[in-house]
């Protein structure tokens, strides 16, 4: 498939953005990942008609005309719905489009449908959907990664050059990873937040899934800047992002020492001696970094998240909307908690009694106000080491997809996020690159972090890794 940016190109040089369009839904009809929740056939192909048009009548149709977008299935869309795949929503049509989705229609994206996420976002394998599991396009067998595992495997499998996420803890990333294509997440504040469907507020960011990091550039671009639905968004107006490849000789690259233990699989480690063979070849400085606090980022996140999941989620009971069960005579109380039963599954139940507990009376300074107080701490060492080094760089992920169904243990599930939450935790920018395959052909993820609002140079350094990938034959994205 095309770049998103060079079929931008072609549709305001004149090119059909209805045969575009078509062409991705036709694709789409023939997938067999389960990525797709569901497709606008009729107004997306109306909306590239509607920019052909202006482009023929001498008008430019804006930096992403005619471009297919996949949106996950937590991101409000007034077209289709928005259910964030759960049965408690399964039917919930928004009457609004969230900030991000105007900001790209605005630029002249299509959108084609929305793509299935784990249930309220909350999985690290897009196995808790409510609509199914959905496939790694990379291997059938293995699982997507999540939570945003729609969108990534959308983008894997060359249905859409875009898809938007969201990351609360790496859902992003992960899924990029394993999937063989590029996730961004940009810093917290930079996009708004306004239209997503909140899993744990501070935490949350929406982001773009695309072939490579001059793609998410391309997309950041447009979707960034001050929203006044969203308070904790930078007021800064909407701005393009340059993308330039960074220069690497010179530069300072951090490896925490934390990510290069024997917890990793054989194929990560192998890549990332490779890596570093390579940045050292090409000028760049490797800094050894300590920080001592990585391995307390998984317990310090899973606090905080579920302690917000379970105010957040608390909006669902079946009475104002959402499922509401079948119980006739049922009090108020008792036919909420059928139908907060009924509408969501197992992990968002873990997760909310796990919120709930660590927020309740007596627990609520051992517990919540202690996780806050060691995100500080985290975020503080992440700003110590960005005074050593321009960006950090680690795997992805600990190894490569692993089976569908291969891990029912819960607390083995949130490890694979183990490198991925301190960038939440902390509210930084991060990537995640392909690079190279395990010696089963799946993919493997380079992830590079930066400080807050560093996004752009973030980008442009991961433009000149993926020249280097690229200069030495290793494999990149999978639908390029």
């Amino acid at each position: 498939m095309k770049t998103a940016r060079d079929i931008a190109k072609h549709v305001n040089s004149g090119g059909s953005a209805v045969e575009i369009v078509k062409d991705a839904l036709d694709r789409i009809q023939s997938d067999t990942s389960n990525a797709f929740r569901e497709t606008f056939d009729k107004s997306a192909l109306a909306s590239a008609a509607e920019i052909d048009r202006r482009v023929a009548a001498g008008d430019s149709a804006g930096p992403l005309a005619g471009v297919p977008v996949a949106i996950k299935d937590n991101i409000c869309t007034t077209e289709g719905r928005t259910s964030c795949g759960s049965k408690m929503l399964e039917d919930y049509r928004s009457p609004f489009d969230a900030t991000v989705v105007t900001r790209l229609q605005e630029a002249g994206a299509v959108v084609v449908g929305k793509v299935n996420c784990d249930e309220f976002a909350m999985g690290s394998s897009t196995e808790t959907c409510h609509f199914g599991a959905v496939k790694n396009p990379a291997d059938p067998s293995r699982v997507p990664g999540g939570s945003s595992g729609g969108s990534a495997a959308a983008v894997a499998a060359g249905l859409v050059p875009v898809a938007l996420g969201s990351d609360t803890g790496g859902s992003i990333r992960q899924p990029a990873a394993f999937c063989g294509v590029t996730g961004f997440k940009p810093s917290y504040g930079q996009v708004s937040r306004w239209g997503l469907v909140a899993f744990a507020s501070s935490l949350d960011q929406i982001g773009p899934f695309t072939a490579d990091s001059a793609d998410a550039a391309l997309v950041f671009g447009v979707l960034r800047g001050g929203d006044p639905n969203d308070g904790t968004c930078d007021p800064a107006p909407a701005k393009p992002c340059q993308i330039e490849p960074a220069e690497l000789k010179g530069m300072r690259i951090g490896i925490p020492a934390q990510a290069t233990t024997n917890g990793n699989s054989e194929s990560v480690s192998n890549m990332l001696k490779q890596v570093r063979q390579q940045l050292t070849d090409a000028g760049a400085e490797l800094v050894d970094i300590d920080l001592s606090l990585l391995d307390q980022g998984i317990s310090t996140y899973y606090v905080i998240a579920t302690a917000e999941a379970s105010s957040n989620l608390a909006r669902f009971d079946g009475i104002r909307y959402g499922h509401r069960a079948h119980a006739p005579g049922a009090g108020p109380d008792e036919l909420m908690a059928l139908s907060r039963s009924e509408g969501f599954g197992a992990e968002v139940r873990r997760r909310i009694l796990l919120g709930t507990y660590v927020l309740s009376a007596g627990y609520y300074d051992a517990y919540y106000n202690r996780a806050l107080k060691i995100r500080r701490m985290i975020r503080d060492e992440y700003l110590k080491a960005f005074t050593s080094c321009d960006v950090l760089l680690s795997p992805t992920t600990p190894s490569t997809a692993f089976e569908l169904g291969g891990i029912t243990d819960p607390v083995e599930m949130y490890l694979c996020d183990r490198y991925t939450v301190g960038a939440n935790i902390a509210g930084i920018p991060g990537v995640s690159i392909p690079f190279g395959d395990d010696d089963q052909s799946l993919p493997l993820g380079l992830q590079l972090l930066a400080a807050p609002f560093a996004d752009e140079a973030l980008l442009n350094t991961a433009a000149a890794i993926e020249a280097v990938r690229d200069q030495a034959g290793i494999t990149g994205a999978r639908n390029a």
